[in-house]
């Protein structure tokens, strides 16, 4: 079994985490929170989306968020854009790194970006094409790689496309993502493996939600086929406003204590992340999702 020696973590819990709080968080909470995952040793963050307020209000002040935060040297803070007015923003911003998005089955996609799979290709393409005259860094998710809330089984034969799509454009590096955390390690194995056989598997990232719990074992199975890019939330925050019933993405510090007890590299210091977890979960007046946050910080205390 060969496994990597060294993992990348994208941080994804001031977009993906937040965005279903039904709760103001204030720019400025953001931005801390940004900061201090920075301070942890997170090189690769979603600061935000630039998506619309009506649908997603929680994302309604990105812009802000991205401009106030102190930008680290090479620190990414990717933005989420859905179209071309996204884009337009992100640029208005001087944003360095976008992150776009399809869905692997039809209803999903009409539900989460009101087009079907086949015009979401076209959107996406158009938005890379502006986005690479701006000299932008694009990432790209495939959402409901391995379950979808309305459709239930998904084809990997879509999955691939999209991700061969992506790929071709000019993403560099696309993030499957189980959205509905319903994926099973075997499940998820024979996703990545299919993929890997037509994209670079250094191209590649997982995506895990934690709602069935079986996130940390998904990305287990999937590390055995050389990914090296996991995304997670911190404190486990998240969900998805169009997947009703979704849990947060798996925990980072569960990520990381898993991935620090194996021996693999991370950079991510475990106690600061405790520390930018404690800090939202604060502000949210809630306890952490995360098992390892909890366990270590109970440790801590005694």
């Amino acid at each position: 079994m060969s496994l990597p020696t060294k993992v990348k973590i994208v941080e994804v819990g001031p977009r993906d985490g937040l965005q279903n709080e039904v709760q103001n968080v204030p720019v400025e909470v953001k931005v801390k929170l940004v900061e201090m995952l920075v301070d942890a040793g997170l090189t690769s963050i979603e600061a935000g989306a630039f998506v619309s307020p009506k649908w997603v209000p929680q994302m309604a002040a990105s812009a802000e968020v991205y401009q106030q935060v102190t930008k680290s040297p090479g620190i990414s803070y990717p933005m989420l854009v859905p179209n071309m007015r996204g884009l337009e923003q992100a640029i208005e911003c001087g944003v360095e790194e976008i992150a776009l998005f399809a869905a692997a089955t039809e209803t999903f996609s009409q539900k989460n970006t009101n087009c079907s799979i086949e015009e979401s290709i076209t959107r996406f393409t158009d938005v890379v094409a502006r986005a690479q005259t701006e000299s932008m860094r694009i990432r790209g998710y495939i959402s409901c790689a391995l379950g979808c809330p309305y459709e239930g089984d998904v084809d990997f034969d879509v999955v691939t496309m999209l991700t061969q799509s992506f790929h071709d454009i000019g993403c560099y590096e696309i993030s499957i993502a189980d959205t509905i955390g319903v994926g099973t390690a075997n499940k998820a194995q024979a996703l990545f493996e299919q993929v890997a056989k037509v994209i670079p598997v250094d191209q590649l990232a997982g995506h895990f939600h934690d709602t069935y719990g079986q996130a940390l074992a998904n990305i287990y199975a999937v590390l055995q086929c050389g990914i090296a890019v996991i995304d997670s939330s911190v404190a486990g925050l998240g969900g998805c406003p169009y997947a009703k019933g979704a849990t947060g993405n798996v925990a980072t510090e569960d990520v990381v204590y898993m991935l620090d007890g194996m021996g693999i590299e991370t950079g991510v210091d475990m106690d600061k992340l405790l520390d930018a977890g404690v800090y939202i979960n604060e502000f949210l007046d809630r306890a952490p999702v995360s098992r390892a946050a909890n366990a270590l910080l109970k440790k801590k205390a005694s």
